[in-house]
């Protein structure tokens, strides 16, 4: 998870609740969809984790786009627990009106190959809307590591017979990014879980553990004060943040791709005229020049997948996390 304290800018002018219609506006008509929706009534916007999280921002700041479009009100309601399974279920289970929507991170395609016994499917019981943000993670080294990329990290890494590498969590984005690294590079990795991304870079800059996989946001500071060595981004291009740190893919392993991200759901069979509505908002709010800076400022990327794309992205990586966290015998308590 990435933490509020990295964070900049974010809930400057938010409430922390109500997100009423404003006067700034994201270039999209406000005529209503041909259902009547929104008719007067508030939409609700559930974020399944706590306040001050990076998912927790990205809602709040759709939502005040999204009410500025729409001529609505918007809430932002958190519901926490059990790594956003309470939330989500919740809204798997609400009529598919348009009046409760869902924002989620990488959690919703991660757990279902950790805990089969859901209390939802994601495959069924959600419409998807659209992507609002990629968020990457880095590989990551001590400064005073020998390797200087990709390949002499796996060389390394192979040299030594196993290497160890630090991440936020077990099964986690950043984690799995590892375990991902580990299927395409055939390096000989063993993970290491800490209590949060801190305590990783702590151990890290310290040279206490030789590699880690951690978000962007939480190692952009240290890798350009020189703390720490990034070796590759994992997203499929390069951030703009970070001009200067290559991708996976780019170091010799073409197919690798792995990212956080934070997407909007709603109830399965939402009317198709509000999922366009909603992705037609999404997609101009999350690419404004004001929203473009403030991602890129937390090391961040827009999207403008449409809700057909959203749908084959989200099967492929309940696909490759599926296989990824079984290849590599994850296990979550």
């Amino acid at each position: 998870m990435i933490h509020m304290k990295s964070l900049r800018h974010g809930l400057a002018g938010l409430s922390a609740s109500v997100i009423a219609c404003a006067t700034l506006g994201v270039g999209v008509s406000t005529t209503a969809a041909a259902s009547g929706w929104p008719a007067g009534q508030p939409i609700n916007i559930v974020v399944p984790f706590s306040p001050g999280g990076f998912t927790d921002l990205i809602a709040r700041r759709f939502a005040h786009d999204l009410g500025a479009a729409l001529n609505a009100n918007v809430v932002v309601q958190n519901k926490p627990g059990a790594s956003g399974q309470i939330g989500t279920a919740f809204v798997s289970r609400e009529k598919p009106d348009g009046y409760t929507l869902l924002v989620t991170a990488t959690q919703h395609v991660i757990y279902p190959g950790l805990q089969p016994n859901l209390p939802y499917d994601p495959r069924k019981d959600f419409s998807n809307i659209a992507i609002l943000a990629y968020a990457p993670n880095v590989l990551l080294v001590p400064a005073k590591s020998p390797v200087s990329n990709a390949k002499e990290y796996t060389a390394h890494a192979n040299e030594k017979g196993g290497l160890a590498f630090g991440s936020s969590s077990v099964g986690g984005s950043a984690h799995m990014s590892g375990e991902l690294y580990k299927m395409v590079s055939g390096a000989n990795l063993q993970h290491v879980p800490y209590k949060g991304a801190s305590n990783a870079m702590t151990d890290l800059i310290g040279s206490q553990i030789p590699s880690a996989f951690l978000d962007a946001t939480s190692a952009a500071a240290f890798i350009r004060s020189g703390e720490v060595k990034a070796l590759a981004v994992t997203s499929k291009e390069r951030l703009p943040s970070l001009p200067d740190v290559p991708t996976v893919a780019e170091s010799g392993y073409p197919s690798y791709e792995s990212q956080a991200w934070i997407g909007l759901f709603g109830p399965a069979d939402l009317p198709g005229e509000i999922v366009a509505r909603l992705s037609q908002v999404a997609i101009q709010s999350s690419n404004t020049d004001a929203n473009v800076k403030w991602l890129t400022e937390n090391n961040a990327t827009p999207s403008r997948l449409t809700p057909d794309q959203v749908s084959q992205f989200v099967l492929a990586e309940l696909d490759k996390w599926k296989e990824v966290i079984a290849k590599a015998k994850v296990t979550v308590q």
